[in-house]
């Protein structure tokens, strides 16, 4: 029982980690690794071509083309 809540433990600290290091990376006007409507890697090439990236290139074109239907309303 006590190596389950240490593994628990262990993973919840990894988790507040990174999340604490993406909210540091976006606060200094950097990108993320992970897309963050999907939560998959955001491709190299794209974090090279725009550093400030959140979202992979998938969801980024998702979520332009909802905006522009809503707009066309």
């Amino acid at each position: 029982m006590t190596d389950q809540l240490d593994e628990a433990q262990l993973l919840e600290e990894s988790e507040r980690t990174a999340s604490i290091e993406r909210v540091g990376a976006r606060l200094a006007g950097r990108g993320s690794i992970f897309c963050q409507a999907c939560g998959e890697e955001i491709e190299p090439a794209r974090r090279k071509a725009l550093p400030s990236a959140t979202r992979c290139r998938d969801c980024q074109q998702r979520r332009e083309n909802w905006r522009r239907m809503k707009g066309t309303r």
